[in-house]
């Protein structure tokens, strides 16, 4: 074979190679696994923010206490983690920061809270009573009024899904915005890949930042 014809046949072998590991990249990116990072501590001290972790899609049947990844009910284009706390027919409540699902209080080793007596603005109140409403399962609902760590109880309507984060103080979650929907899902978090601490003024260089033992953990 000719010098021009040996290239041209290499230049294809390795334009099909490209391809095909496209293609096979996409296909486990759409239906298998996906990597994804922890941008907020919203879930400290589970996930970190500078966490990289891979996301398992195929198969994956939602279950109360997983680790889930799922699109953003208020932006469509945004992806969140949070932890499963409600399935649908669960009753939910909090008080003084305590979780009880159908009338047993949880033991949540992972939560993490630090201001207990936190309250949420009026307006914000407010905006958490709305939605929740129509899912209130007895009580008063003309003085309803539920906070960040009182409210409640509320029932998970059908294909809907409750999420919380770990970091109890710091987390935009279920108790604002409201139900997930189970269609929503796109896997569960199974193995951190890589961590590291986000840069900053103040932040170490680069090598000085690697959370060396928080790689190929898996969390919890």
């Amino acid at each position: 074979m000719s010098g021009p014809a040996r290239s041209h046949s290499a230049l294809r072998v390795w334009t099909w190679a490209i391809v095909a590991t496209i293609a096979v990249w996409l296909v486990l990116r759409t239906f298998v696994i996906e990597a994804f990072r922890i941008p907020s501590g919203s879930m400290e001290s589970t996930l970190l923010p500078g966490d990289l972790v891979f996301v398992r899609k195929l198969h994956y049947v939602p279950r109360r206490g997983d680790l889930v990844v799922f699109q953003s009910v208020e932006d469509s284009g945004r992806k969140l983690v949070k932890r499963l706390i409600g399935l649908p027919g669960d009753t939910l409540l909090m008080e003084a920061g305590a979780l009880i699902r159908n009338g047993v209080p949880l033991s949540e080793p992972y939560a993490v809270g630090t201001d207990p007596f936190r309250s949420e603005s009026p307006a914000t109140r407010e905006r958490m009573r709305a939605w929740q409403l129509p899912h209130l399962a007895g009580g008063d609902p003309g003085g309803y009024l539920p906070d960040l760590h009182d409210w409640g109880p509320i029932v998970v309507p059908p294909d809907s899904l409750f999420f919380l984060g770990d970091n109890r103080d710091a987390s935009y979650d279920g108790r604002y915005w409201g139900f997930a929907s189970r269609e929503s899902v796109r896997g569960h978090p199974f193995l951190i890949y890589f961590s590291c601490e986000p840069a900053g003024s103040h932040a170490p260089p680069f090598p000085e930042r690697i959370r060396w033992r928080r790689i190929l953990s898996s969390p919890e």
